[in-house]
This record gives structure tokens, sequence and C-alpha cells, in this order.
């Protein structure tokens, strides 16, 4: 947007005062859609302006007479300010325009492929527009353009528009392209090459709509839709639904979706309305809008050669589904639709087609994930279920329910993304039931798996020798390793279970064992033992879990003679000694226990001795022999 404080219709509307002040002749503001120039019109109109001025919108859905209201030049002695969209860049002379002020912005259509829609979006002018906008300034004379963006913004807009074909619906180009025989759009030598998504989603909806096999060819459906001055999808509905004995209908549905809305003011998003307006008498014959679209009808019944003036609009759903089989909804509640082409649609809950079950959409806004429903009509699911039949399908479907932490088994019939059926499945394929309890696994995490001391210490012990022993084949156990491979070391553990509460009885230890050959278990316990044996004959459970590596927690005089550094992996890492006073509380920490006797064990021995005096603390700890009882044994009292 431009650098503008506050309000886009409060800075044009100013912005237009200060141009009838400073400048003579009429002015002609560019703003980017209809609903910006209603609000800058009410801005203008909720002021003072001087009396020799009146404000004229000019918009592509306005009527003929507006726009020509619009157009035509101001009255001798008095100005227009004309608000205009891209409509008057370059098809229009406005007589006595001396003055244009500039938005910078316009509304332009953008194909989405992923979810083939088109959405309106509001971008920045190029340079090329930005100066086609000023020359309607004094056409006829002298003129001025005041410009709502600052000077280095300027600079840095785009030089030209971008290509048409690079945001289009490509569809009907694809549609064309295969009624010349061209199957691929890279033997036709385009300016600008069309993108392959957008090419791509239209090539798959025409094979959808049966205008091409699986070939990418034209069928005669294709060639038949062709022959109509249509978007395919109205197309394929005109044809279809006159084979289907609706094409009265059909005609009606194609003309009121080719041309602006019929209905101003109230936005009833039920076509039904609409095509109520057509049938009523009262409606008019042959002006406005209305006009436009029975034109437009008879245009269309001409040339598919359907005959008939009336028909009731109860079919309006299944005949649209011809043209929208992607855009089929499901109510979810709360005014939420799913679309069987994917993704969500959202309807007011206040409008009455909100309480239907299925609609099918024809127009929306693809603008976020839960599109906005502009037009639609209600369809049966009776309806669906007989002109969908071929494209419905059956099947199990086993999944991971993470509000109830269980596996949840159903067989539904599916249209696209939608469930028309479910119903509980008693004997799953026990493939299926492991999948989706790996499945729930991985979005609880690792932790919820029952891990116990002793297999905790077994993944310590082989990413240690991983470490140590790199070419030898020793397994992966980090946490990034076992998730991403759930399937292959625990899925074989999983038979019959299917609740998070079930996993207790899993046994972790079997399934990581059973991931190492049967000579690296050998090895495990040969080059990083569970225990290690001190010379008082002890063993100790080995600490793998540290940062600084293997540990173990021994009582002083448990080592009494050892001066050597104990190890694993073959001597490759020391294990470091905690030392601990007969009541199990540290005194040192060391891997170096020579050292230790001779630097730190005197300080060591006169604290403990005054501390425990009960306990052994030899002078010289080397020549001493280990114990586990470490109290000194009491001499006899004699009788």
């Amino acid at each position: 947007e431009p650098p503008v404080q506050g309000r886009l219709h409060d800075h044009m509307a100013a912005t237009v005062r200060r141009a009838l002040q400073e400048a003579d002749g009429s002015v002609l503001a560019f703003l980017p859609g209809e609903s910006e120039i209603r609000r800058t019109q009410a801005a203008l109109e909720a002021g003072v302006l001087p009396g020799d001025v009146r404000v004229a919108p000019l918009f592509a859905a306005l009527s003929p007479e507006d726009q020509n209201r619009a157009i035509a030049p101001a009255p001798p002695g008095q100005r227009k300010v004309v608000l205009a969209t891209t409509i008057a860049e370059t098809s229009l002379t406005i007589e006595g325009i001396g003055v244009v002020v500039d938005s910078g912005l316009k509304r332009v259509p953008r194909f989405d492929p992923r979810r083939a829609m088109t959405q309106l979006t509001t971008v920045r002018v190029s340079k090329a527009a930005a100066e086609q906008r000023r020359g309607r300034a004094g056409r006829l004379g002298p003129g001025v353009c005041y410009r709502l963006w600052a000077e280095p913004e300027d600079r840095a807009l785009p030089a030209y528009d971008e290509p048409e074909i690079l945001q289009a619906d490509l569809t009907a180009l694809a549609l064309d392209l295969a009624a010349w025989g061209v199957t691929d759009p890279a033997m036709v030598p385009w300016l600008t090459q069309p993108p392959a998504g957008a090419f791509a989603q239209g090539v798959a909806l025409l094979k959808r709509l049966g205008a091409l096999d699986e070939t990418g060819r034209i069928t005669g459906e294709g060639k038949a839709m062709a022959e109509l001055p249509l978007h395919p999808r109205l197309a394929h509905m005109v044809h279809r639904g006159a084979d289907l004995g609706h094409g009265v209908l059909a005609c009606h549905l194609a003309a009121l979706l080719s041309e602006r809305d019929v209905m101003t003011g109230a936005r009833d998003p039920d076509i039904r309305s609409r095509l109520a307006m057509l049938a009523s008498e009262r409606a008019g014959g042959g002006g406005g809008r209305l006009g436009r679209v029975r034109a437009v009808i008879r245009q269309i019944q001409r040339m598919s050669r359907v005959e008939g003036s009336q028909e009731s609009s109860a079919a309006a759903g299944i005949v649209l589904a011809l043209a929208y089989p992607d855009r089929i909804a499901q109510r979810r509640g709360g005014g939420r639709y799913r679309l069987s082409g994917g993704g969500g649609a959202i309807l007011d809950q206040t409008e009455a087609l909100a309480a239907e079950s299925f609609l099918v959409v024809a127009d929306l806004d693809g603008s976020s994930r839960d599109a906005r429903i502009y037009l639609a009509a209600p369809v049966a699911a009776a309806e669906i279920e007989e002109a969908f039949a071929a494209d419905i399908v059956s099947a199990e479907e086993v999944s991971w329910d993470n509000r109830e932490q269980m596996v949840v088994a159903h067989r539904q019939r599916r249209l696209g993304a939608l469930v028309l059926d479910e119903r509980s499945l008693p004997n799953p394929d026990p493939a299926l039931v492991t999948a989706a309890m790996v499945d729930g696994i991985k979005q609880m995490g690792l932790a919820a798996l029952p891990w116990s001391p002793a297999t905790s210490t077994l993944r310590q012990r082989v990413a240690l020798l991983a470490s140590q022993f790199p070419n030898d084949g020793w397994p992966d156990f980090s946490d990034t390793a076992l998730m991403a491979t759930l399937d292959q070391w625990l899925g074989p553990h999983l038979d019959g279970v299917r609740r998070a509460e079930q996993l207790s009885r899993v046994d972790l230890d079997q399934a990581l064992r059973a991931q190492l050959s049967w000579a690296l278990q050998s090895r495990l316990d040969e080059l990083a033992p569970t225990h290690l044996a001190v010379p008082s004959g002890s063993r100790i459970a080995v600490d793998y879990s540290g940062d600084g590596g293997p540990s173990l927690q021994v009582k002083l005089q448990e080592v009494f003679g050892l001066t050597g550094t104990l190890t694993v992996a073959a001597g490759r890492v020391p294990v470091t000694l905690h030392l601990l006073s007969p009541a199990q509380r540290p005194i040192a920490v060391t891997r170096d226990l020579a050292s230790f006797w001779v630097n730190v064990y005197p300080q060591v021995r006169g604290e403990m001795r005054g501390r425990y005096p009960r306990h052994i603390w030899p002078e010289d700890p080397v020549a001493a022999v280990a114990v586990r009882r470490t109290l000194q044994s009491r001499p006899s009292k004699s009788r």
C-alpha cells in the first residue's frame, strides 16, 4: 500500500478537495475497486464540496446509464469528480479532465492452481500504468497529476504490468490448444510461456470434465464444449445439462455466471434468487443487467440448440455440480463446509443455505484456508449419489484419533475429499492398524513409549559404540532416527496394540535389540558392559547418560589398591569415578586414581576421619585392601 496516513478513502478525499482548490477542470481519481470508490464518494459527500462540483463513480459493474453519466462532459459552469477503476486508464476519454489523483493501486485477478480458484488481489501499479493514468489529465489541454505515494517508491515500481498469462486460469487456453491438436504448450512460440502449474491444473480439470482423454487429446465432449463461448466449466454444464433434460436451467445458470451479478445491494448467496428474478415478469425485459443476462441466455440456447424458456430451479444444485464437481460442499458445522476438491469454505450461519447438508459452490473467495462462499445452490445427497456414482469410491479408513488416543477403523464411501457414508470396521487389516498406531506414536512423541532405565541405558551404550566404531554397523538410536524408523523397529512389536494405554505392554528392550546382529549383541556386552568390577569385588553399574562420558559411583574404600583408569570401548573411553563417602555422599570426581591418591586423598582422609571415625581411612590407600564393608572391626571386650 502507498505510504499514506489513515485510510485510503480518507486520504483520497482530502487530496481531491485540495486538487479542486488548486487546479482547474474536472478531477479523475483512480482507486482499486468498487468498495474504495463507494467509501471515497461517501467521504467526499459527507464534507463540504464547492457548489459547482458533483461526484460520479465509474466502474464496470455500473449500469450503462450510470457509466454514461460519468463519462459525459460536465455541464457548462460545473465540474465533476470521477472516481474510477482501471476502466478509465485507456479505453475512455472524459472531456474536461484537468486533474488526475492516482492511488497507485489496482485490483487484478490472480489464479491459484493449487486451489483452482481465482481471487481479486490489490497490487501496486507499474510505471507504465502510472504514466498512462497521468496522461489522462489534460488530454485536451494542460493538466496536473497528484500521486499518493513517495518519490523513492516511484523508482521501485515495476516497469510494466505482469503478463496476464502468468496469473490467469488457463483451462480455456488448454481446451483451445487441444482443439487445434496441441497437447504440449511448448510447441507454440509464446511471447510469454504459460506457467506449467496453472496449465497442468487446467488440463487436469478438462480431463475431469471429460473434455480430454488421458493422453491429453480432445474428446467429443471437449469439441462440443469448445463450440460454446463459455468457460469450459460452464460449457460442460450446458452440454451435459441438456443431455440430462435440464438444458434451459443450465443455459440460465451459465448466463448468470458469465455476467455481472443481477442482484445488487443485499448479497444473497443463493443462486436460485437470481433464477427467480429471471423468471419474474415484474423484473423487466430488456434493460439493465437482467436484460443483458437474458440476451446471453438466448445466445447460449441458440448455439447449444436448447429450446424452451422456463424451468424449475429445483435442480440448480446438481446442474451446477456439472460445472463445479470439485466444489461440492459438505457441511461440517458452524457454517463451515468441506469441498470435494479439498480445502474448506465458510458461509454466514444466518443464511438459509447454511442449514443445507450439501451445497454446490459457484463463486467463492480463494484468499484463505476457508474461502467465503458468495454464490451456491443446495444439492441433495441422492442427487450426488446418482450423478457421480462412477466417482464415488469405497475404502477402509484406519487412522489415529488423537483426541481418543486410539486407532479407529471405518469403511468409508468418498467423493473426493467428502465422506458420504462411514461405518465402523470391526476387523481392520492388522497392517493398517499398525501403520495407524505408528502414526499415533509420531504425533504423541517418543515419550509415549514405556522407556525403562535399562532400555534408556541400552540406547546410550549403543550410541557410545557407534561414535567410537563408526564403521562397524552400530545402528542410530537417537530420537530423530528412532522417530523416522518407527515402522521398522517398533512396528513388528505392536501386534494387538490399538490404544495409547496399551503401549505399556511393548518390550522396547527386545525391539531395540532386534536391530542388532548376533555379533553386535555379543560385542555390546564386551565393549560397553552394564557393570564394571572394582577391587572390592563389587560390580558397579555404569552410567552412560552423562555428557562427560560413562561414569560410575562407588565408595572410596572399594577402590583401594586401584591405580589404573577404568575404561570401556576396548580401552578407548575412560570411565569417570564419582567417589562416595560411607554415607553415599560425593567426595571427589576423578578419572586418574593414581594422581588422586597422591594429591587429593590425604586431605580427604583428614576430613573423613573426623566425620566417620569408625570407618577405614588408611594412610597408604594403594597398599590397602579394598573392602565392601567400610566399618573397622571393633576389638573384643575382655571379661
